[in-house]
């Protein structure tokens, strides 16, 4: 962090808040404090300690602070505790690349053992810079008693999860196509892969099948189907041809020789009303008819089961002329609707790919090429489809290629193209339960709103089964074993049932440890654990009992406390981590796991592109703290459209803005008040004008403050804050300031007034805005009120003797009428080139105001009168009796700087002497008066 020097005062005065908090272990106390409420539970999604936290966490971080403050000051106990996420790809990436490997095989070399126990000593490498930033953003929550994703307490909960499921008939195995990545060698939820689609440029071809025995079907010598496709690497597993029973299709006359036979939509109108249409085909007409693929390899492979199956062209109900030829090449271990036939009609299986992503040694012209490679270089990454292309063209089987950009779904870790593979996973049941997610949905209050119909609600419409084994090794495993004879199956839920089992002793519960447990069959054989991990999603829709190792602990304070009241993180979690909450609560309990949720956008760098440390385009996040000081940042950010699920384009002048107009204007109104303070006690019973207005407006803060928190609408919580705070600074206290320098009742009205608001704001801002508020708190706190400002209760905004009523909106009112009515007089002065010091004689407005705010309206204009008249007007004769006031009133302004630049203090008397080399000086109608300051004599 910065050195001291670069520092600004108001990070500092953070500084030493935090010190004092940490002394006196305030956060401790306002979790001991009375909570006649209750118990108000959240859920805190843990983030990786694989990095350094970024805006997205500060985000995060400052709602899951300023809500669970609101909540304990409301008399609400809020327990918060830090939760570290261990395992998955995203650590076994770093490890990876750390030990230099590019491949799934370089870790079953090195050992599976040796590379767990790498992650587990890797995972948590920043977790001190974490536990500094995280306090010194003001975020309050127990991070010495963290929870881990990989602790043994953690995973035992989580097999809990899993049995439990289980023995309800949500978990299956199947064999399908879905989507892997060839570089991780892994299977991917629908969640993962809708995380990493992005636009890139891909080759797609139009292929010739030459028909066999064209005469059977009354078609002429060396016709052709004409298939199209985006993924040439897929055209060596070719078995079948699909087309639309309904759609139309035409003979076309390529050539002499050749003919062609595609829809009657990719033949266009031009074509068709030439020579070389030679007649419609009915899709029904097409069914049975035999081809010869463009690649070998498989059709001579007479053990192939199925075989008599294969290469024949079949109805689909998924064929459409939207693109393409209006047929479809199938290739059932590369794409779901392919595999869905495939099961229908008993097509013959062919997987010429690795789950590599390799080439297999029987494709001989291709053995070993990598289909989809990770490159920014298109001729590598098309490599293998520009090969194929190649052949296709020297073997006449090419019709036609084009480029194309298109959305193709990446790894949302290593960035790798994905590949649609058959291949066997573990599913949930989602779809099983779906019904009941949507009853259980309708519980949940959103902030905004139009996620709950919106984003969320589509994706639960949408939900399908959930994939969640991995072929991976760092993750929590398939509580499952299996018999290597009879196939029996046997899940267990806890560590003791496994001990029991197998009769040993079970300390951890990774792969590497629990894959040499063998359990015992009652055929006499042995169960080993089924190999794959799980989906690192099913750790975090677990997390509210792997948190509490429930049910093994605290089961009756778990129970008593479920559904949490709240949780919060950004957009892409709707599809995600609130997803996989949301899937467990609805199969373990039948209920919504959260009732309250806060979804923030995403902050992106000021141009509104993404924040790239490579292109330096964001400021360091604690550079910013310690520029302007965590408040400012808190607020920045709270107040914004990235808390109603909106990106912001961050902007550090922003931030500088926040700062000056209310942490700065909030230190200078304290300061004010310590100059003049006279052990005056709080009091809101002055029936001084601007003290009954500046208390009806702290009254209207409270309500509309408390009403954005309690809706959970943050940005509806905070813009009141600044406004309040300009109104309190640049109004009231300015127009109070002559009070405060004269003895008498009014001074201690105006001391007693600005003290209890100044007690209140602390208060109201402290969710927000926590160092300011025990700042100001501090600065004006009786011996007998509490420690800190975050141990105070919330004030009660609905109590009707709390300066509220009818008359206190009238008069918020008439006072913004004054204010409206002072600036555009103010315009007025400054066009006519007249210093507002500069008396004038009147002023003319077009309404009709009491005789108190006439006056605060004429001491804010500076003119001796103001009457009532058809349209504003401001007499600018000057006197010389306005003119001599004018040189008074500059004498005066001149001698208060003067007196702050010399360091006087309200009480020092002093006299001015005339001097042609004075220090200081007024620019006077007469020309420029220098003088000096001398202090009398005590």
């Amino acid at each position: 962090m910065a050195d001291d020097r670069e520092k600004s005062e108001a990070a500092k005065r953070e500084e030493a808040t935090l010190v004092f908090w940490e002394r006196e272990r305030i956060f401790e106390k306002s979790l001991a404090k009375k909570s006649p409420k209750g118990t108000f539970v959240f859920y805190d999604g843990p983030p990786f300690a694989t990095g350094l936290p970024h805006y997205g966490h500060i985000v995060a971080s400052v709602i899951k602070d300023a809500v669970p403050r609101y909540w304990t000051m409301r008399g609400y106990h809020v327990p918060r505790v830090w939760g570290w996420d261990c395992h998955g790809l995203p650590i076994e990436n770093i490890v990876e690349k750390e030990l230099g490997f590019k491949h799934k095989k370089d870790i079953k070399k090195y050992g599976v053992a040796k590379f767990n126990e790498r992650c587990r000593e890797q995972v948590l490498i920043y977790v001190d810079y974490w536990k500094k930033f995280i306090p010194r953003i003001g975020r309050w929550v127990d991070m010495e008693n963290a929870y881990l994703t990989m602790d043994k307490s953690f995973m035992e909960s989580v097999w809990w999860v899993f049995k439990q499921i289980y023995d309800k008939g949500l978990v299956y195995e199947d064999y399908r196509s879905m989507h892997i990545c060839p570089r991780c060698e892994t299977t991917l939820s629908q969640q993962e892969v809708a995380e990493g689609y992005k636009d890139v440029k891909d080759i797609s071809v139009t292929v010739r099948f030459k028909v066999k025995d064209p005469e059977k079907f009354e078609l002429p010598a060396n016709t052709s189907l004409l298939a199209w496709t985006t993924t040439p690497w897929t055209l060596p597993g070719n078995v079948a041809l699909a087309i639309g029973k309904d759609i139309s299709y035409v003979l076309i006359r390529e050539n002499e020789n050749d003919y062609y036979i595609s829809s009657e939509t990719y033949a266009g109108p031009v074509l068709m009303a030439s020579g070389a249409f030679i007649k419609k085909i009915k899709g029904t007409d097409l069914v049975g008819l035999e081809y010869e693929p463009p690649f070998d390899y498989y059709i001579k492979d007479t053990t192939l089961k199925n075989r008599e199956n294969g290469w024949k062209v079949y109805a689909a109900d998924f064929v459409t002329v939207d693109t393409g030829t209006g047929i479809a090449h199938e290739a059932p271990a590369f794409g779901a609707d392919d595999w869905e036939l495939s099961k229908k009609v008993n097509l013959p299986f062919v997987q010429h790919v690795n789950m590599d992503g390799t080439m297999k040694s029987e494709v001989k012209d291709f053995v070993g090429r990598e289909v989809k490679p990770r490159s920014d270089d298109d001729s590598v990454r098309l490599g293998t489809d520009i090969a194929v292309l190649k052949y296709l063209q020297e073997h006449g089987s090419l019709f036609s290629k084009e480029n194309i950009t298109h959305a193709y779904p990446h790894c949302w870790r290593c960035d790798t193209p994905l590949l649609n593979y058959a291949t066997s996973s573990w599913f949930v049941a989602v779809t099983k339960i779906k019904g009941d997610m949507l009853k259980n949905a309708k519980a949940i209050h959103w902030s905004p709103a139009h996620i709950k119909e919106g984003r969320w609600g589509k994706w639960l419409e949408g939900a399908r089964d959930w994939s969640i084994s991995r072929q991976r090794f760092w993750a929590s495993v398939i509580p499952l074993w299996r018999c290597d004879s009879c196939k029996k199956i046997r899940v267990f839920g806890s560590v003791a049932e496994l001990e029991a089992a197998s009769g040993k002793k079970v300390n951890d519960l990774h792969k590497h440890i629990v894959d040499e447990i063998a359990v015992p069959c009652d055929c006499g054989a042995q169960m080993h654990r089924v190999p794959d991990v799980l989906d690192t999603w099913f750790d975090s829709g677990s997390m509210p009992y792997g948190e509490e190792h429930y049910p093994f602990e605290h089961k009756e304070r778990f129970e008593k406390t479920f559904p949490a009241q709240f949780i919060a993180e950004g957009i892409d979690q709707t599809r995600a981590w609130f997803y996989y909450l949301h899937v467990f609560g609805s199969a373990l309990f039948g209920k919504n796991v959260f009732r309250n949720v806060i979804v923030n956008g995403t902050v992106v760098a000021e141009d509104g592109k993404k924040m790239s440390k490579r292109l330096q385009n964001y400021p360091d996040p604690i550079q910013v703290v310690e520029k302007y000081g965590a408040d400012a940042l808190r607020l920045y950010l709270l107040s914004s459209p990235v808390v109603q699920a909106e990106n912001l384009s961050f902007s550090e002048s922003g931030v500088d803005e926040v700062a000056k107009k209310n942490i700065g204007r909030l230190s200078n109104v304290l300061a004010f008040y310590k100059l003049y303070e006279e052990g005056t006690e709080r009091a809101r019973t002055s029936t001084n004008i601007l003290d009954r207005w500046i208390l009806a407006r702290l009254f209207e803060l409270v309500i509309e403050t408390t009403n954005g928190y309690e809706t959970y609408a943050l940005d509806r919580a905070m813009r009141p804050l600044s406004l309040f705070i300009d109104d309190y600074s640049a109004w009231y206290v300015r127009r109070s300031r002559d009070r405060f320098k004269e003895n008498g009742a009014d001074k201690k009205e105006a001391l007693a007034t600005l003290r209890y608001v100044l007690y209140t704001l602390s208060t109201v801002i402290a969710p927000a805005m926590p160092f300011i508020a025990e700042e100001v708190f501090q600065g004006i706190r009786n011996a007998n009120d509490p420690e800190s400002v975050h141990l105070t209760d919330w004030p009660k905004a609905q109590e009707k003797s709390f300066f509220g009523g009818r008359k206190e909106k009238k008069l918020i009112a008439e006072m913004a009428r004054v204010r409206a009515l002072a600036s555009e007089a103010l315009q007025a002065r400054q066009k006519a080139g007249i210093k507002v010091r500069q008396p004038l004689a009147t002023l003319t407005i077009p309404v009709t105001l009491t005789d108190e705010l006439i006056q605060i309206l004429a001491e804010e204009v500076n003119v001796k009168k103001v009457i009532v008249g058809e349209t504003l007007a401001l007499d600018i004769v000057l006197t010389p009796e306005l003119i001599k006031e004018g040189d008074e009133r500059e004498l005066a302004r001149a001698v208060a700087e003067a007196r702050k630049v010399e360091g006087f203090s309200p009480h020092d008397t002093v006299r001015t002497e005339t001097r042609a080399e004075g220090k200081h000086s007024a620019t006077l109608s007469t020309g420029v008066m220098r003088f000096d300051l001398i202090r009398n004599a005590a």
